[in-house]
């Protein structure tokens, strides 16, 4: 099984989390593909994978501008993306509680919208923690990737 990171970010902290989970959960699935969002539209779902959604929120809690185009295609050229299994992990400061991790949970709210199926949670980051996001994505992500590999169904 494939998973595939869509990365959306505005300063490379979403990248820098995926390109973590790329090197330290190798062992827990067969491919791990780094994918920024730039110039993606809704097709980026078609693949057979296991997606991974890691964002940022950017401005009064927008999807970062690098991943708008993907997002508003999920609007304007809608589809049923029932195939499609997915988590996410959303990055955010609690200091602006209005808006926390919004980037992360519009993707969610979205996807949900069209029939994906979200594995787990969404995972929420909080800058202003000081915690390390890279760490502590990571460590969430091998919890998730057991719980998704687990509810595989078996291909013939």
């Amino acid at each position: 099984m494939k998973l595939k990171i869509l990365v959306g970010t505005m300063t490379s902290t979403a990248d820098y989390v995926a390109q973590s989970i790329q090197m330290d959960c190798g062992d827990l699935i067969d491919e791990i593909e780094v994918t920024m969002m730039d110039g993606r539209d809704i097709s980026a779902f078609d693949e057979d994978a296991l997606y991974l959604i890691c964002t940022s929120t950017y401005g009064s809690g927008d999807v970062p501008d690098n991943a708008r185009m993907l997002y508003e295609s999920m609007s304007s050229q809608p589809k049923f993306l029932g195939h499609v299994r997915y988590g996410v992990i959303a990055l955010g400061d609690r200091t602006y509680m209005q808006t926390f991790c919004f980037g992360g949970k519009k993707f969610d709210e979205r996807l949900q919208d069209l029939g994906a199926q979200r594995i787990g949670e969404v995972w929420c980051h909080d800058a202003s923690a000081g915690t390390l996001a890279e760490s502590e994505g990571t460590a969430w992500c091998r919890e998730w990737l057991a719980l998704a590999t687990a509810h595989v169904p078996a291909t013939a």
